[in-house]
């Protein structure tokens, strides 16, 4: 077959230790799910179940980048997060097997366009402008569960120019990596290629041009990412 334009290459990023690539084919994100961070957008964080939004494939960025400054926002925030790789099939997954469908875990950024999120928040829309656009998924290599196990504890954080402005904790997650997976099968057929972004810590934050950011999760990686600054004549 012909297609009318040139097939896109493959989102993807490096299999720590390996010469294989994770092809990303969907990446879908958890809502508030730490307390403080549901606290400081302003909502009480009781144990609901959790709630689920997406971004394209192609909004992966390799750790290292440097990328510009988001389009038609004045309020670009950063969100530190455990990321979890699927490799297996599943629908209604038990969330005692939950951890049989994944294949690794990385370290992530939900770049947000905070007021474009919030306007159509209030406005009862989707949050598709807010989340999902160009460049918003920075991603560190995938490292195997095989490899590094499953993390339920470890420091997670975030510094801005060196200086802290995110840490928890994963042990905090209101739902663990097993609920989510469990969660989220009932609503889409997980596939390998899958990535879940489990949720972030408090502390999010506007960032601006030039800014230099870096963040890991414990026993998985670290992430860094630079927002190009303005132009100069």
């Amino acid at each position: 077959m012909k297609y009318a334009f040139p097939i896109s290459d493959v989102p993807s990023v490096p299999v720590v230790g390996t010469d294989l690539a994770f092809a990303v084919r969907r990446i879908y994100c958890v809502g508030r799910n730490y307390s403080e961070h549901t606290r400081e957008m302003g909502f009480d964080p009781e144990r609901d179940p959790p709630f689920f939004f997406a971004k394209p494939a192609d909004a992966v960025v390799e750790s290292g980048a440097t990328i510009p400054y988001a389009l038609a926002t004045h309020n670009l925030h950063h969100e530190i997060e455990l990321v979890v790789a699927i490799g297996k099939q599943g629908v209604k997954v038990p969330r005692e097997m939950a951890l049989d469908h994944v294949y690794g875990y990385a370290v992530g950024i939900d770049l947000t366009r905070r007021d474009l999120q919030l306007a159509a928040r209030d406005k009862g829309r989707p949050w598709d402008v807010g989340k999902g656009f160009d460049q918003s998924a920075p991603l560190s290599g995938v490292h195997r569960a095989v490899d590094i196990g499953h993390p339920t504890s470890g420091a997670i954080w975030l510094d801005v120019n060196g200086t802290r402005r995110q840490k928890a904790d994963v042990a905090e997650l209101i739902w663990p990596v097993p609920d989510v997976i469990a969660f989220l099968s009932e609503l889409f057929v997980l596939e390998p290629g899958d990535l879940i972004f489990t949720g972030t810590p408090a502390g999010v934050g506007p960032l601006e041009p030039g800014d230099r950011i870096r963040g890991a999760v414990e026993g998985v990686d670290e992430i860094s990412l630079t927002i190009a600054p303005h132009e100069t004549a």
